[in-house]
């Protein structure tokens, strides 16, 4: 029987014979989630699968022993037996599970997706779907879009006009509300998180073993903020459903904008736990050289003085005023455009790390063909499922390699995705092929058509799972 994985563990040893999951018990960690997501009986101790800490795995990974007497996976950690039970479902998704010997870890600590829920809006039902998703493929970190020209999603207590004026559009139009659905049909109450409803986004996902990282885009994407409280530019601002970028700006020069990212950063910062607070900074057309250094030397002060290790788009490297270790994410092409490559380099010189995201293979929103009704093509597109996956990430900026990378992450923009069954449609099946970046070590890694062959273990949990998504023969 073949051992078909995604992404490919670091080692795989198959052996004789199966064992059989129906009837079967399981004890240890994570017992409950295996019971709900095989069907497994829990039992206090010595179950037929047997969930154990203390392996000496490597950080982040897991062993998995399948024989026909019974499963062990242990790991050193619950958030690598969490990933080892992504494998067991895995395994176990075509029938009795193949004996195996398995030892597996990351290759990169940081393995995120990004969800855009600004140009249109995503109920908290929708983001705990969209999590549930990524999980099943080891990522780790769920960076959400939060503001843009179209809207501002997340209530800040200070700021009420945030939300009271900033949050009533999306593209295309159409008012919002907190339901599920996403889209832009039938709502009648502004689009955002309420404080407490980002907390539950938040506290599920960490149940998951997933980091959120909250984006609040500046100086430029900052219409809706405008719209709430004018003084925030240097002119009036209009509601906004449409997708061009780069007209907005936050008013420079004005210490009013300092005490407004002062007041978001805290409650922000407030609400997340995780370490990361990413600040944008990109397609600030609108503002001149001059001031946007101006801008990101003061905001990311501001920022890191909440304790945040800040992460920004590669443009924000333009500075040299950057906090210490401030991370990069390189959004430009697998060949770098118009001075990405140097902005990059610029925030390990100043002692960060990059998080690699380049548009043209890892944008999950590019469409898949031209003329698709889902997704764009300005990244060089359409973008192929082989696209997405013949690159790596060491081999795109020269003088940032292995050691210079944070991570790999799969964004997906929303001008065109009005549904979360949208979004999982053009996510998967790329998102596998960004995820077995992230995860695999490059010796794991063989050719596509290797790749191609293991996808079908894993569309059977995505079928289960009702994860919409492009058929592997599309």
């Amino acid at each position: 029987m073949s051992i078909a994985i995604v992404p490919a563990p670091v080692s795989v040893v198959p052996g004789d014979g199966t064992f059989t999951l129906a009837g079967a018990t399981v004890s240890g960690p994570l017992a409950e989630y295996l019971s709900e997501t095989l069907g497994l009986a829990v039992v206090e101790s010595g179950g037929d699968v047997r969930l154990e800490l203390g392996s000496g795995a490597a950080p982040g990974g897991y062993t998995l022993e399948v024989a026909p007497a019974g499963i062990r996976l242990a790991a050193d950690a619950t958030a690598g037996l969490f990933a080892g039970v992504q494998t067991l479902r895995q395994l176990a998704a075509n029938g009795p599970v193949p004996c195996v010997s398995i030892e597996d870890h990351p290759r990169f600590s940081y393995r995120g997706a990004m969800l855009d829920v600004a140009r249109h809006f995503f109920g908290v039902a929708d983001v705990k779907r969209y999590i549930d998703d990524i999980a099943l493929l080891k990522f780790n970190h769920l960076h959400l879009h939060l503001t843009d020209d179209q809207g501002w999603r997340l209530e800040i207590l200070s700021r009420p006009e945030l939300t009271a004026k900033g949050a009533t559009t999306q593209v295309g139009g159409g008012g919002g509300g907190r339901g599920s659905g996403g889209g832009s049909g039938g709502f009648d109450a502004p689009l955002f998180y309420t404080q407490d409803e980002y907390r539950e986004i938040v506290a599920y996902a960490a149940s998951r073993f997933i980091t959120i990282v909250p984006e609040i885009d500046m100086p430029g994407h900052t219409n809706a903020a405008i719209v709430a409280y004018p003084e925030l530019g240097d002119s009036p601002a209009e509601p906004y459903e449409g997708i061009e970028v780069g007209f907005s700006s936050l008013a420079i020069r004005s210490e009013s904008t300092y005490d407004f990212i002062e007041d978001v950063v805290r409650e922000v910062v407030g609400l997340t736990p995780g370490p990361y607070l990413h600040l944008g900074g990109d397609e600030s057309l609108s503002t001149t050289d001059e001031d946007f250094l101006t801008f990101i030397a003061r905001a990311t002060a501001i920022a890191a003085a909440h304790g945040r290790t800040l992460i920004g788009w590669h443009e924000m490297g333009r500075s040299r005023d950057l906090p210490a270790g401030t991370i990069g994410q390189y959004w430009s092409f697998t060949t770098p455009q118009e001075g990405a490559a140097e902005h990059t380099l610029s925030f390990v010189e100043q002692g960060g790390r990059v998080i690699m995201s380049p548009a043209d293979v890892a944008y999950l929103d590019i469409a898949y063909e031209p003329d698709a009704a889902l997704g764009l093509v300005w990244a060089n597109g359409p973008t192929s499922l082989e696209q997405a996956y013949d690159w790596d990430p060491a081999d795109i900026v020269p003088g940032i390699g292995e050691e210079q990378l944070l991570g790999v992450e799969a964004p997906l923009w929303t001008e065109t995705v009005r549904s979360i069954g949208d979004a999982e449609y053009l996510a998967f099946p790329r998102m596998a092929a960004v995820a077995e970046i992230a995860w695999s070590p490059r010796g794991a890694r063989q050719s596509f058509a290797d790749f191609a062959g293991r996808l079908g273990s894993i569309e059977a949990v995505w079928d289960a799972a009702g994860i919409r998504h492009r058929p592997l023969d599309g």
